[in-house]
């Protein structure tokens, strides 16, 4: 009898013991368990607070919501304007190269949205991977020194932005846009050409100045490159050729003083 006691008490603290692990590990397990709290949010809740966040600059977050928005309600019309939210979020938070993929992803899909112009000028904006707002004025970076590549993709898309959309408040920004690309590719030119000019390399020099005569003659640029033509004929020794730049060199700054007087 004693025995079967001992027996029975030894029993119940086991089984103690036991249900305090099994409890312990429970609540363990379930607070490990993250409950989403937007779970049950609509739609236009989810985007709200999505755009929200956006407005606070928040990109974490917003980030968090448009994915999710998209995730769950792919086809609704909030998917699609989540998209383009999501392409401006990774701009903004320095991840361009994941904005130009989800700008891919939503022109393909959706070529004849009433936002694709502004699609076209934000993709255009995260190619050159501009950090500043996306208002901001080009004449405070230098892009000579930028991927000649992203410049000339750039221009593309400000370019179909433009022909595509004539009337859209981006053209105007796209077209001016365009115009500085070319003075940047004209600079780029021209950096390369000073990059050989100043290692002696003359006859490289000169075919990259060349380069800017043939497709950017019309920019101030050119003025530079002649210059630049006329050091390295010198430099070469072919005396007639430098003094044939020089003499075109002069007519342009007189031409130049006439036009302004």
């Amino acid at each position: 009898m004693k025995y079967k006691t001992l027996l029975r008490s030894r029993l119940v603290r086991a089984a103690i013991i036991v249900t305090a692990a099994v409890a312990s590990t429970g609540c363990g397990w379930l607070q490990s368990i993250e409950i989403d709290p937007t779970r049950d949010w609509t739609p236009n809740q989810l985007y709200q607070e999505a755009r929200s966040a956006m407005t606070e600059s928040n990109w974490e977050l917003a980030r968090e919501y448009y994915t999710k928005l998209e995730a769950r309600y792919p086809f609704g019309a909030y998917a699609q304007q989540a998209q383009i939210d999501l392409a401006y979020v990774y701009f903004k938070d320095a991840e361009a190269p994941n904005a130009v993929q989800t700008l891919d992803r939503f022109l393909r899909a959706y070529p004849n949205h009433p936002n694709s112009d502004y699609a076209l000028y934000l993709k255009a904006l995260a190619t050159l991977d501009e950090k500043d707002s996306w208002y901001s004025s080009f004449t405070t970076q230098d892009l000579s020194h930028r991927d000649a590549q992203a410049a000339r993709d750039a221009f593309d898309l400000f370019k179909e932005l433009a022909e595509r959309f004539p009337d859209s408040r981006y053209a105007p920004e796209a077209r001016r846009r365009m115009h500085e690309l070319v003075l940047a590719q004209a600079r780029h030119e021209l950096n390369t050409a000073q990059y050989y000019y100043e290692r002696h390399a003359y006859v490289a020099a000169l075919n990259r100045a060349k380069v800017i005569l043939s497709d950017f003659q019309q920019t101030s640029v050119s003025d530079d490159a002649m210059e630049l033509m006329a050091n390295c004929y010198r430099h070469l020794g072919l005396t007639d050729l430098e003094n044939d730049m020089r003499r075109i060199i002069e007519l342009n700054k007189n031409r130049a003083l006439n036009i302004n007087n």
